[in-house]
């Protein structure tokens, strides 16, 4: 299996939105690349790119706002595991997640909560966990750290209390 995720994000003005999953791949140390691509200013390289990411990729993080059909047209045109991250812009993301969560019967897109890119990346780490030990015990350590931090929390705060 190809251990690689691609992120694919509907404007350059997204990438604020998706630097966590940039920063857990990182952490995870798990190759990924970023383009801008569009369902409807680059439909022409969005199809080209979706028709070949098997040859490269594992699973695609698609982020988008707004109308929000990028997932949807990568879903549609590969079968690796699509996630999709409604970005909040109009509607408070509203409008871009009910357009990445009602994909019609066929073509599954996994939706991540609005801006959720952290959880877009940890799914595609657990997807590429499946047939990947090193990744696994990663996700393992990562699962630890955050519960010793969530304890050490609950500690300041009886402290501060």
């Amino acid at each position: 299996m190809i251990n690689k995720v691609a992120i694919l994000m509907g404007s350059l003005s997204d990438i604020d939105k998706v630097k966590g999953a940039f920063t857990i791949l990182k952490e995870l140390q798990i190759p990924y690349d970023v383009k801008v691509l569009s369902a409807h200013r680059t439909t022409v390289e969005t199809l080209d790119f979706a028709l070949s990411a098997h040859e490269k990729y594992s699973v695609i993080i698609c982020a988008a706002g707004m109308a929000a059909h990028l997932a949807g047209i990568v879903a549609a045109n590969t079968l690796l595991p699509v996630i999709a991250i409604p970005i909040s812009s109009t509607l408070n993301g509203l409008d871009a997640l009910l357009s990445s969560v009602q994909m019609p019967s066929g073509i599954p897109v996994a939706t991540v909560a609005i801006d959720g890119s952290k959880n877009a990346a940890l799914l595609s780490a657990q997807i590429i966990a499946l047939d990947n030990d090193e990744v696994l015990s990663r996700l393992i350590a990562f699962r630890k750290q955050n519960k010793k931090s969530s304890l050490e929390a609950n500690d300041k705060l009886k402290e501060i209390l």
